[in-house]
């Protein structure tokens, strides 16, 4: 089987990126990162999913991005709640990692180019997302023309680094459509930016509010756990 090197976060799009590799017949190998993030619930999360998938290799890399701070989820800074989605997509909030993708991209490569794979899968999505700049299509293509420069394998033997990004056109309805069909099970899942202690998400952040109307967009309730 063909490897394939899937960014893990043990959100509901990390989640359904990786179910999608699998259909497509892919040896799964799974990247998560404790990035110094306000909590590990994600992180848990992304094992749990990972095992349920088979996952043959998945690695958890600690990197500490909150020693740069500029992040609601790597500083000391507010998280946003109760926006609506005129505001959420209004502009580029403060949940926002400087750098994130590129930092996550560039470790995908490293591990995809030692593990001899040449796709890599990032659940990105440029309509329902929190307008994060490293989401959108133009530069994932632009990452993905750096990569095939960047490793020994594409200079020696002329293979080509592929970004999969089978998410990005997609709303979060169609998503969660798409996941479903495919058997992801979404109580699995951690996507909220400021959970209460037991991991039950907030049900006001950006991400509680994008997930939420893409469950109700195609009927159903998200099976997390919401405390009002």
């Amino acid at each position: 089987m063909t490897k394939a090197v899937i960014l893990l976060s043990g959100g509901l799009d990390s989640a359904t990126c990786l179910a999608i590799a699998k259909q497509d017949g892919y040896e799964l190998q799974a990247l998560s990162f404790k990035y110094g993030q306000r909590n590990e619930f994600e992180i848990n999360a992304a094992k749990n999913i990972a095992k349920s998938m088979g996952v043959t290799n998945h690695v958890i890399m600690n990197i500490n991005l909150r020693a740069f701070g500029g992040s609601a989820l790597t500083d000391n800074i507010d998280v946003p709640k109760n926006r609506d989605e005129s505001e959420i997509s209004s502009e580029i909030p403060v949940t926002y990692v400087p750098a994130r993708n590129t930092i996550f991209l560039s470790f995908a490569l490293a591990f995809a180019e030692t593990t001899e794979s040449n796709d890599i899968f990032i659940g990105v999505n440029a309509l329902d997302y929190s307008g994060y700049p490293d989401c959108r299509p133009e530069y994932i293509e632009a990452f993905e023309s750096m990569a095939r420069l960047a490793t020994k394998s594409s200079i020696e033997s002329g293979s080509s680094i592929n970004i999969h990004t089978p998410l990005i056109n997609l709303t979060k309805a169609q998503i969660i459509k798409k996941g479903m069909g495919l058997g992801v099970d979404y109580i699995k899942t951690h996507s909220c930016y400021d959970p209460f202690e037991t991991g039950d998400p907030c049900g006001k952040c950006d991400a509680c509010k994008l997930r939420q109307k893409g469950f109700n967009e195609i009927g159903l309730n998200d099976p997390l756990n919401y405390i009002s």
